[in-house]
């Protein structure tokens, strides 16, 4: 484990419906050495069914109710937000988690997983429903993590974390 961000501290919060966005989390968690919390959406979004609502959710941009979480994004110089891209929009339970604590962001990075596209329009609208422009942005295809070709990308959020923070 490596911290490059030296003593900067920093949260890593993300939702992952499949898995893909919590091994990304975690692997930047473990790197920089910073705390991680796994948002949990109350709504059953299991299987096939759970798969098709959860897109309508999201292209809809509804809320959903979430469990309480633990950490409070405030007292972190910086939050990194991970979420899947479902209908090239963020995950319900991103929005809610964003809406209950806007005000508690002080800078932000996000990152994403995805099928194949839909991560820029995805980043856009983090960016403004955040009031936050993010030091930093990361994509990552599902292809990238079955063939684990995705280290260079995470090196380079990572590096760019630590550009801007100065360390």
């Amino acid at each position: 484990m490596r911290s490059l961000i030296g003593n900067m501290n920093g949260l890593v919060v993300f939702y992952s419906r499949t898995g893909n966005t919590k091994r990304i989390a975690q692997e930047l968690a473990d790197e920089l050495d910073w705390d991680i919390e796994e948002i949990h959406d109350t709504k059953k979004r299991a299987g096939i069914i759970g798969w098709l609502r959860s897109g309508f959710d999201a292209f809809r941009e509804k809320l959903t109710e979430i469990k309480p979480h633990e950490k409070n994004p405030a007292d972190y110089e910086i939050v990194l937000l991970g979420t899947p891209v479902w209908a090239s929009k963020m995950t319900p339970a991103i929005r809610t988690y964003i809406k209950q604590n806007k005000e508690n962001l002080n800078s932000t990075a996000f990152f994403c997983t995805e099928g194949a596209e839909g991560a820029e329009k995805l980043m856009e609208s983090l960016a403004q429903y955040s009031d936050t422009e993010p030091i930093a942005t990361l994509e990552v295809v599902q292809k990238e993590i079955k063939q684990n070709t995705y280290r260079t990308k995470l090196d380079k959020f990572i590096q760019e974390i630590e550009d801007i923070s100065g360390n």
